[in-house]
């Protein structure tokens, strides 16, 4: 009997996607994997089977997902924090948190407010109200503010203001504080993050955690984290100590069985819609002295990228605005460096040219589109670049990966592919629905890297589906159950 752990030696009657597809057709194939790789297919039947054996059931076979932007450790720890996102008010927001039970080093946290969209607007005086003397902490969203009340500000060595909001660079320092539980912990957290996540058929992610994400990989994979392969990023305040250690990017991280590699150099050069920072052409509705802001003046910028790039280090740049989006495509043109832009939320219409003839990677999250529809009609209406595009991006040639951005959207690939193809996520019509994409495209986009495909001698991380995803409606696309993930030909998931 085959059960999760075991390497699998043979999958019967599959039906495949991606190139293999044209050859065979649409009837069902046998696979034969040798140790991690596909080493032979044929139409079912014609094959002898060998090793432990994954009845297809003619179900259909997809390249393992990938999802090319997380926070793990936050991801991972948003289990046990106040799950915020319904809160349609600062008040109610504040009556919630006051009837949380504390963790266990006496602080409260929750996460997923949008209070861009509440009526009422967070103030200190109403937090203290409502929490009282426990240490009180509310993430946005986004991830690019937290509301405190008094206690927290004491606690973290801030001075309360009356607002009671920290953004950007505060707000990450506190995030990081947050996130900073003890080792065991962290790592728990994320073992029983990761298994939920090979469940979705997710064979690998990019790695954003605000730390030194080297050693506590190294860590986690010396205590058998084996659930899926990690790219791990940096931040500019590690780039030497990266250089130092020799890091390049794509380089196997030592004694990881493999499955942990070097990933790129993360740079913030604005901020976020929700938190009203990203830095756009024109102002927010709410505010007409608001562009938004660049973290990272363009000098710094091509500094940055100049020295990555001599170090063999790919860059991944967060940019939402237009003019931030335009000041990394500037960047990428002064110094050759190879990357992505990660979000490219608001993108004016000649820069897309410009993605394409750079091969500039779009890192995009299509649930994004789902959760700002409101957001940009109440805050962007006059921007005049394009916003959240997909297809335009897509169509004008421009490599494109998936992810989403967890703990910011859920990470669900299937959320995501659902997001892409159908460009709503309730019973409302499609939002800017020329900008939706094709299943077959958003399934590659959600592969390695944006491209990996099903073939002879690559490697055996797929994903095999209980519902056809080719013909699949957006609900079942959105709850996709998954039959089984396989990692090099190990199952990390059986249903």
């Amino acid at each position: 009997m085959i059960a999760r752990g075991d390497q699998v030696g043979f999958l019967r009657a599959v039906r495949l996607t991606g190139p293999l597809a044209h050859t065979f057709g649409d009837e069902p194939v046998d696979l034969v994997i040798d140790r991690d790789r596909i080493v032979d297919a044929a139409p079912s039947g014609a094959l002898r089977a060998e090793g432990a054996v994954l009845e297809g059931d003619g179900r259909r076979l997809v390249a393992g997902l990938w999802d090319h932007h997380v926070h793990t450790v936050q991801w991972a720890l948003n289990a046990d924090r106040v799950p915020l996102g319904t809160m349609r008010s600062a008040a109610e927001a504040a009556r919630a948190m006051g009837d949380a039970v504390a963790l266990a080093d006496g602080r409260r946290v929750g996460a997923g407010m949008r209070d861009a969209l509440w009526p009422d607007v967070p103030s200190l005086t109403l937090l203290d109200e409502r929490t009282g003397a426990e240490p009180t902490y509310l993430i946005n969203a986004d991830v690019h503010s937290v509301w405190l009340n008094t206690a927290a500000f004491r606690r973290e060595g801030f001075e309360p203001i009356a607002d009671g909001m920290l953004r950007e660079e505060d707000a990450f320092e506190i995030s990081r504080r947050l996130n900073a539980a003890d080792d065991l912990m962290a790592d728990a957290a994320v073992h029983r993050a990761g298994e939920r996540a090979a469940a979705r058929g997710v064979t690998g992610l990019v790695d954003f955690d605000m730390a030194w994400n080297a050693d506590a990989w190294q860590r986690r994979a010396h205590a058998g984290f084996a659930a899926h392969r990690v790219e791990f990023a940096f931040y500019a305040a590690e780039l030497h100590r990266a250089i130092e250690r020799g890091l390049r990017t794509g380089d196997e991280l030592a004694s990881t069985s493999g499955l942990v590699h070097v990933g790129p150099l993360k740079l913030i050069t604005d901020g976020s819609l929700g938190t009203r920072t990203a830095a756009c052409s024109h102002a927010y509705d709410d505010d007409p002295t608001n562009f938004g802001v660049l973290t990272i003046e363009p000098d710094r910028l091509r500094e940055l990228l100049t020295t990555a790039t001599a170090s063999g280090i790919e860059v991944a740049v967060h940019a939402i605005g237009d003019r931030a989006v335009a000041s990394a495509l500037d960047a990428f043109t002064f110094t050759q460096a190879r990357g992505t832009i990660e979000h490219a939320q608001l993108v004016r219409h000649a820069d897309l040219v410009r993605f394409a003839r750079l091969g500039v990677i779009a890192s995009v999250q299509p649930e994004h589109a789902i959760d700002d529809r409101d957001l940009v009609g109440s805050l962007w209406q006059h921007q005049q670049a394009l916003s959240h595009p997909l297809g335009s991006l897509i169509e004008a040639g421009i490599p494109v990966r998936f992810g989403s951005d967890a703990p910011v959207a859920p990470l669900d690939p299937w959320l995501t592919i659902a997001a892409a193809v159908h460009r709503t996520g309730d019973d409302r019509e499609p939002w800017r629905p020329e900008e939706r994409v094709g299943i077959e495209s958003a399934l590659r986009a959600s592969s390695r890297h944006g491209g990996s495909d099903i073939e002879i001698g690559g490697i055996a991380d797929l994903a095999l589906c209980e519902i056809d995803p080719l013909t699949a409606d957006r609900a079942e696309l959105s709850r996709m159950p998954v039959a089984a993930t396989l990692l090099g030909g190990r199952l990390t998931h059986l249903a």
